[in-house]
């Protein structure tokens, strides 16, 4: 069983967070929104403030700020911060140990396959491909998504990853302020781009993203490129399409479209391998890691009898767990990053600190639309939009929602911002982010309505679609498909082009093979689809909204609608005439909100 024994581990690392850690791990889960409450209230508001004000004493002398567990911002401790902690960590493990069911059955499957001689030994490129067929379907019912396994060497569909799948790497490049990272002969470009370089720089038509900052880290005996690339918009087309790739590490070989199809292919297996790693690390840093010190922070500044208290307890369900988790499944000597990627666990372990800790971790930096602008993606005010941004046109569907609920729940209990300012509690939490949390960018002063706001729906952004676009069921169902997403690689970075290059020799051989998929399965969350975990359901908790005015509960209601007519909208996709969906040679349905979980998982 791959998790039990690091589960145990990371219980037993809970308790030597507390003295009274070991009776704290027996503690059920329970709903930290206590059902002795009535009807949730502001501070000023509050029936009897001595016994808030009391019972907000003991809550904080009861969850104060550990070390942290696995990297990032500090983990809960005290003995009500552990009993919380080993509470998610139990719910946690009640889920992992439904999908390892599923995982079990469908590695079991594959092995019958490759012993009946199935995948003819992977000894083609086009083998892999094998693998899907019929396999991993307790995981993945639905399998692979259309398109990912039959038109992967075609150039949108490496290019249009980067803008849905993994959107958190590119950037548009800005004349000025932004250097040419590498240079690529005119005499290429123009056959590619259509262009020179400096003129895609100087038209706002070149897009760069950097994974260099993998070069030096340490290894394990599989093989890893530290790659940056060069996109362009192509003029006549407007699509956003690859132009060059460096690998980064010995010769740093520059690889374009006009090198053979081999060299080619080679060339984006070895980006993607860079690209999972950062990915994976910076999908922790970026929303576990800044959801857990934020939540940590609100436990200690707001009652439970805050309603806004109520919403971040549900927005963080299982928030406590992901980090013990990491230490010991993923981080650990021999976990699951040093059997499946090109560098150990501890490089990954530090590696998503130094994203938290240099830009990742970032609170307001990180909003949603203000992300998107600063990178140049949205609302460029320098060169051509984006012909299409999947990522970015299905989020925003929920972004709005989210933030039109969280205007009405935020209208409702603050009629003006002088509500906002009286809030003692609410100032709490900023000033205790700011101050003994070290939360990143966390804003300073809560003075008005539209920052209580933003504030709430960042949270929720962070919880659903920053985490699922790049987690949870995309790990199976595209950024880890074989034979294009391996995580490492089987041989060394060639330092030349050119040659015999057999692209196959670089891919992981059959028992990596089931070792990836397998842990790629645990992420996936195929029994939460349209049930009361879903997305859809991100605000209809009937207890909460019992509590919760009648504003509130209507607005839950029309989020739940709004949510499952764009569901109807994400399942009915499929591709067009030219077999494109969204622009991308690949159907993506990584938001459809009945089928991810309202919740970050892990």
């Amino acid at each position: 069983m791959i998790f039990s024994q690091p589960l145990a581990s990371a219980a037993a690392l809970l308790a030597v967070q507390s003295a009274s850690g070991a009776a704290a791990i027996a503690v059920d889960k329970v709903r930290r929104n206590e059902s002795t409450i009535v009807k949730y209230t502001l501070p000023q508001d509050s029936s009897d403030p001595a016994v808030r004000a009391t019972e907000l004493n003991t809550t904080r002398a009861g969850w104060s700020y550990g070390p942290p567990v696995a990297g990032g911002p500090y983990y809960p401790s005290g003995e009500l911060g552990v009993a919380a902690g080993a509470a998610d960590l139990a719910s946690l493990q009640a889920d992992l140990a439904a999908e390892q069911a599923l995982v079990t059955e469908d590695a079991a499957a594959a092995a019958a396959g490759e012993a009946a001689g199935k995948y003819n030994n992977l000894t083609t490129v086009k083998d892999y491909e094998l693998l899907y067929d019929g396999e991993w379907l307790n995981a993945l019912p639905k399998g692979p998504v259309p398109g990912v396994l039959t038109n992967y060497t075609q150039e949108l569909l490496f290019s249009m990853e980067r803008l849905s799948t993994s959107p958190y790497a590119i950037r548009r490049l800005i004349p000025g302020r932004d250097g040419m990272p590498f240079w690529v002969d005119d005499s290429v470009t123009l056959k590619v781009a259509g262009a020179p370089l400096w003129a895609l720089l100087l038209e706002g038509r070149l897009f760069y993203a950097d994974h260099s900052n993998q070069a030096n880290l340490p290894r394990t005996e599989r093989y890893a490129p530290a790659c940056d690339a060069l996109f362009f918009i192509d003029k006549t087309s407007g699509n956003f399409l690859p132009l060059a790739i460096r690998t980064g590490v010995g010769q740093s070989t520059i690889y374009t479209p006009e090198d053979s199809d081999e060299d080619w292919l080679l060339a984006k297996i070895m980006y993607n391998v860079n690209d999972f790693w950062f990915a994976q690390w910076n999908h922790l840093a970026a929303t576990h890691q800044v959801l857990q010190i934020t939540w940590l922070a609100a436990i200690r500044a707001l009652s439970v009898e805050h309603p806004i208290h109520a919403l971040l307890d549900r927005l963080t369900f299982q928030s406590f767990a992901v980090q013990p988790l990491a230490l010991s499944v993923l981080f650990e000597p021999g976990g699951a990053v040093d059997r499946v990627f090109g560098f150990t666990g501890t490089a990954a372990q530090d590696y998503a600190t130094l994203l938290y800790n240099s830009g990742s971790g970032d609170f307001q930096s990180n909003y949603f639309i203000k992300d998107l602008e600063t990178r140049g993606l949205l609302n460029s005010k320098f060169g051509p939009a984006l012909n299409h941004f999947p990522f970015y046109e299905d989020a925003s569907v929920i972004y709005t929602a989210t933030r039109t609920f969280m205007k009405s729940f935020v209208d409702s209990y603050y009629k003006s911002d002088s509500d906002v300012k009286a809030d003692t509690e609410l100032q709490a939490w900023a000033k205790e982010a700011n101050g003994p949390a070290e939360a990143h960018d966390f804003p300073s002063t809560i003075a008005t309505k539209d920052t209580v706001v933003d504030i709430l729906t960042h949270v929720a952004h962070l919880a659903s679609t920053a985490h699922h676009a790049v987690n949870t069921n995309q790990l199976l169902s595209v950024s880890s498909t074989l034979p294009f997403h391996p995580p490492a690689l089987y041989l060394p970075v060639p330092d030349a082009k050119g040659g015999d290059t057999d692209v196959v020799t670089f891919l992981p051989p059959f028992e990596q093979v089931v070792t990836q998929l397998s842990f790629a399965g645990l992420f996936a969350r195929p029994l939460l689809v349209n049930t009361n975990r879903s997305l859809t359901h991100m605000f209809d908790d009937a207890d909460m909204l019992a509590k919760m005015n009648p504003q509130t509960t209507a607005a839950a209601a029309t989020f739940k609608s709004a949510m499952e007519a764009f569901s109807d909208r994400v399942s009915a996709r499929g591709f067009d005439a030219q077999g494109l969906s969204q622009g991308m040679p690949f159907v993506w349905q990584g938001l459809d909100p009945r089928v991810v979980p309202y919740s970050v998982t892990i």
